[in-house]
Order: C-alpha cells, then sequence, then structure tokens
C-alpha cells in the first residue's frame, strides 16, 4: 500500500503501464519497488530519486509523473528536484561513467587542463556521451580528495592525482572494455 499525504491507495490503481518505457517490467519493477520503500517516509522523494537512478542509471522522464502521483507532488516539483542535484540525470548513461571534480582545489591543482584535454579525447562535453555509448562525462563537486587534486571517480572508483596522460590511459582501458550487459 502506499500512503499519500491526503489518504491511501493500493500502488495497482497508478498503472505503470502509463510510464513505461517499451513496456519494460524491469523499469516497471524498479520504480514500483522504490515507492514501495519510500513513498510512505517523510521527505522520501530523494530516497526514490536515488533508487531509481542507482538500479536504471539515469531517471527516465516518464517515471517522473508516476513518482509524482504516488507522492503527491506535482510533476514540476518532481523535475526541480532531479534537475536541482548535479547527481540526477534524465539520459541514459553509457557504459561507464567519467566524473572530473570541478572543485577549487582541483582546478587550481590541474583539473581544467585534465577536463579539457579528456573533452577533446572523447569529443564531447558534460552531460554528453560518446558516440560509442562507452562513456559518459560529467561534473563532480568535491569527491574529497582535495589534497590529492585533481580528482576522478570512474565508475564509482575515486582516483586522485591525475593528469591528462592518466586520463589517456584510463579512457583507452574503457573503450576496450568488452560491455558486461
Amino acid at each position: 500500500m502506499i500512503n499519500r499525504n491526503c489518504g491511501s491507495t493500493s500502488l495497482d490503481l497508478i498503472s505503470l503501464r502509463e510510464v513505461s518505457i517499451l513496456g519494460n517490467t524491469d523499469y516497471e519493477a524498479v520504480v514500483k519497488t522504490a515507492l514501495e520503500k519510500h513513498s510512505n517516509t517523510e521527505g522520501g522523494l530523494l530516497p526514490i530519486l536515488h533508487e531509481v537512478q542507482d538500479e536504471l542509471g539515469y531517471i527516465p522522464s516518464d517515471a517522473v509523473n508516476l513518482i509524482g502521483k504516488a507522492i503527491n507532488r506535482s510533476r514540476a516539483e518532481v523535475h526541480g528536484v532531479i534537475s536541482f542535484y548535479h547527481h540526477f540525470r534524465n539520459h541514459k548513461p553509457g557504459e561507464h561513467i567519467i566524473q572530473v571534480c570541478r572543485s577549487e582545489a582541483c582546478q587550481a591543482m590541474g583539473a581544467v587542463t585534465v577536463i579539457e584535454d579528456l573533452k577533446k579525447k572523447l569529443e564531447i562535453d558534460f552531460h554528453e556521451t560518446t558516440s560509442d555509448g562507452k562513456i559518459t562525462l560529467e561534473p563532480i563537486y568535491c569527491l574529497g580528495h582535495c589534497a590529492c587534486a585533481p580528482a576522478v571517480m570512474v565508475d564509482g572508483v575515486p582516483k586522485a592525482k591525475m593528469s591528462s596522460d592518466q586520463m589517456d590511459g584510463i579512457v583507452n582501458e574503457l573503450r576496450a572494455l568488452k560491455n558486461d550487459n
């Protein structure tokens, strides 16, 4: 059961099909599970969004309306939260995600050059994915490795004291990996 602020309803009353992407039952199950776990929680929107993105890699735009209905929030409110936080993405990422720290400490220690070289090598900008679907490039704001700047995170693994040459090596390794999916 999903309890709204103004009553309760069964999740079955909200059609998961109305927001499914090409009838993907995995998608439906992810959204349903996140709603069942967190919709009764005060401030449950962030945990719902995190769970959906953790499972799918992004928050599909069609899920925004469903999530809003389930927690008695408008589509605009849910979209506002997604667009406010840099962590959330509304598009499917590449097989690998490179996040480069944009904090002042990393910039002072050479991140600007690393970023420029990385964008040139990948032929993309932040929030974009390479044409082969392999790598998505994203900014991140402070990984907590300020003493070891510049820092990046590759597929969730932080790396410190990065140079353009080291990033070239990482990009080459990522491109050589076979997709496990």
